[in-house]
C-alpha cells in the first residue's frame, strides 16, 4: 500500500483547494510550535511540522476591521480608509477575493469576517460580501457583537433557548458599553468567567462544526477557497470550564509587566491614557493577568481542537492531498505584557501574528522561516497559490516561490497603522509616529531592549536613528494624504468609538 502523496519542492499541485483558518486576536507566540511552555496546540503544531512556520508576520493594523480590510484589498490602512472598526474601507477598491473568484475558485466565508462595521443584522452586509468576491457566505460575528447583531449563530442559540442567557453574559463584558454608557453591571476587561454555554454550543465550536459540514457536503467541480473565521481567542475570556481546568494549576509565566512612561501631554499621552482606561489595564494586576492567560490559552486549545476536526474532515473527503492549509490571525493580544490587555498599541504582542502554511500533502519536514513580512504579502501569496491575477494597486509581495525552495524575500521594514498612529519596524528598531504631525512618539531598540521596556525617542544617542527612519520610511509613506473619513483618536480627545448612523457606537469585537 502506498503512503500519502507528499509535497516536494518544485511540484505544486495544479489548481489546489485553499483552506484559510483564521482566528481573532491570536498572539503569535501562543502556539506550542513556537516554543510556548504552557499552551496546548497539537493540531497547529502538526500543521507546522508538515509545513512552514513564519516567525515575523505583522498585521497592517492591530484592530479587526483595519487588519482585515488590508488583507482583502492588499492595501495599507491609510489607502483603504478603514482606520478604525467604525469606518468602512472604500467600496471601489479591487480585492484579492475577486481575483481568486475570477480564477475559477468557489469562494466561501464561514464564521467571523468583520471586513466592515457591523449592521444590525449580518445579512444586511451580504451585498458587500458579494461585491468583495464571496460567492457563498455563512457569516457570524464575534462574541461581543453577538450580544447585539442577529446572525446564524444567534439563531442557533435562540432555537436552543440559550440566546437570552448568552446575551446577558456578553452585555456585561462589552467595553464600548462600559466606556460610553457607564453601566453599573459592566465587568472589566480582565474579568474571567467560563461561558454559560456548554462547549458543544460555544461559538468557536459552532464555526468549526459548520466548516466540517461544509467540507463533507461540497460537491462542486471548482476548487474552493474557504476562509474560516474563528471568533476566538478574542475577549471576553470565557472558554468553557472543561478547557480551562487543564490550565488551573499550571505555572503561568509573565513577560515584562513594566508599564510604559506616559508623557504628561501630547498625542501619545492621549492615546495610551485612553487605552489604559478602555481596556481596564489601569486596574490590571499580575495575578489577574495570569488568570486571563489561563482562559486565553483554554480558548486557543478549543480552537485547536476544532482545527483537528476540520483536518480530519479534509482527510475523510480525500482532499488533504490537494489543499493548501493556512493558519493565521488578524492581530495579537497584549495578555498583560507592559500591564496591558487587548491590542491597538504597537508593541510586539499586539502587531505580530502567527502564520503556518501546509502545502498539499504536507512538506517533507517542517521548516521555520524568519524574516519580516506583512499581511498584504500573505494576501498576495494566497492569490499566487490560486493562480489568480494581480490586484491593481496592491502593496503585497507574494512569497509563494519560497515554498519551492527559493529564498524568502523579506522586507526592510513593516508598517502597521490605526487610530491616526503608525509603526515602522525593521530588524533592529521600531518607530511609532503620530501621523497628522509626523511626530515620532516611541522608538525601541529591539536588540538592546527586546521587551520594549525603554522608549528611546528622546534619547540623544538615538537621534540619528530617529532621523534616518523618518527620512527613509516615514516621509515617503506619509507623503500621500490618507483616505480618512473622520477624526483620529487624538482629535476626538481619546474617545475610542464614534457615533454612527446605526447607533451610539459600532458594537464591535
Amino acid at each position: 500500500m502506498h503512503g500519502p502523496k507528499r509535497y516536494e519542492p518544485g511540484a505544486m499541485t495544479s489548481r489546489p483547494n485553499i483552506l484559510w483558518l483564521f482566528s481573532d486576536q491570536h498572539r503569535a507566540d501562543v502556539i506550542g510550535a513556537r516554543g510556548h511552555p504552557v499552551v496546548k496546540t497539537p493540531n497547529m503544531d502538526r500543521l507546522a511540522s508538515e509545513g512552514f512556520l513564519f516567525e515575523d508576520l505583522f498585521c497592517q493594523g492591530p484592530l479587526c476591521v483595519p487588519a482585515r480590510a488590508s488583507l482583502m484589498t492588499e492595501r495599507y490602512v491609510r489607502d483603504h480608509g478603514a482606520f478604525e472598526n467604525d469606518y468602512f474601507s472604500s467600496g471601489e477598491l479591487p480585492t484579492m477575493l475577486q481575483r481568486i473568484r475570477d480564477a475559477g475558485y468557489h469562494t466561501t466565508a464561514i464564521g467571523k469576517m468583520h471586513l466592515f462595521p457591523h449592521f444590525p443584522d449580518v445579512d444586511d452586509g451580504l451585498p458587500l460580501m458579494s461585491a468583495m468576491g464571496f460567492q457563498e457566505v455563512h457569516e457570524t460575528v464575534g462574541k461581543l457583537a453577538c450580544g447585539f447583531i442577529r446572525n446564524p449563530y444567534t439563531d442557533y442559540l435562540d432555537d436552543l433557548g440559550l440566546l437570552d442567557t448568552y446575551r446577558t453574559f456578553v452585555h456585561a463584558r462589552t467595553p464600548w458599553r462600559r466606556d460610553r454608557q457607564s453601566r453599573p453591571d459592566s465587568k472589566p476587561t480582565w474579568a474571567v468567567d467560563p461561558s454559560p454555554l456548554p462547549a458543544e454550543h460555544y461559538l468557536d465550536t459552532w464555526v468549526g462544526r459548520r466548516t466540517e459540514e461544509w467540507l463533507e457536503d461540497y460537491r462542486r467541480d471548482e476548487p474552493f477557497f474557504l476562509w474560516v473565521g474563528f471568533p476566538g481567542p478574542h475577549d471576553p475570556w470565557d472558554a468553557p470550564i472543561e478547557f480551562v481546568r487543564p490550565y488551573e494549576d499550571a505555572e503561568i509565566p509573565l513577560d515584562s509587566t513594566r508599564r510604559p512612561d506616559i508623557p504628561g501631554d501630547g498625542p501619545l499621552s492621549v492615546f495610551l491614557r485612553s487605552f489604559l482606561r478602555y481596556s481596564s489595564s489601569d486596574t490590571l494586576s499580575d495575578e489577574r493577568a495570569r488568570d486571563v492567560r489561563r482562559h486565553y490559552f483554554a480558548n486557543v486549545t478549543l480552537i485547536d481542537k476544532s482545527i483537528g476536526r476540520i483536518l480530519a474532515a479534509l482527510e475523510r473527503t480525500g482532499r488533504a492531498e490537494d489543499t493548501w492549509v493556512i493558519y493565521s490571525s488578524d492581530h495579537g493580544e497584549m495578555l498583560g505584557t507592559h500591564g496591558f490587555l487587548n491590542k491597538m498599541v504597537f508593541y510586539e504582542p499586539s502587531v505580530r501574528v502567527p502564520l503556518i502554511v501546509r502545502p498539499p500533502g504536507g512538506a517533507p519536514r517542517g521548516q521555520s522561516r524568519p524574516g519580516l513580512l506583512e499581511h498584504v504579502d500573505l494576501s498576495a501569496t494566497l492569490r499566487d497559490l490560486a493562480g489568480a491575477g494581480e490586484v491593481p494597486g496592491s502593496a503585497g509581495r507574494s512569497f509563494a516561490s519560497s515554498f519551492s525552495g527559493s529564498v524568502l524575500g523579506v522586507r526592510e521594514a513593516v508598517v502597521s497603522e490605526n487610530y491616526g498612529f503608525a509603526m515602522w519596524r525593521t530588524e533592529r528598531y521600531k518607530l511609532v509616529v503620530y501621523e497628522k504631525d509626523h511626530l515620532p512618539v516611541q522608538l525601541f531598540d529591539l536588540v538592546e531592549d527586546p521587551l520594549e521596556d525603554h522608549n528611546r525617542v528622546d534619547d540623544p544617542a538615538y537621534a540619528g536613528t530617529v532621523s534616518d527612519m523618518v527620512d527613509a520610511f516615514v516621509r515617503p509613506f506619509l507623503s500621500v494624504a490618507p483616505l480618512r473619513p473622520g477624526p483620529d483618536i487624538v482629535e476626538r480627545s481619546g474617545q475610542f468609538h464614534i457615533p454612527t448612523p446605526r447607533g451610539p457606537a459600532s458594537p464591535g469585537d
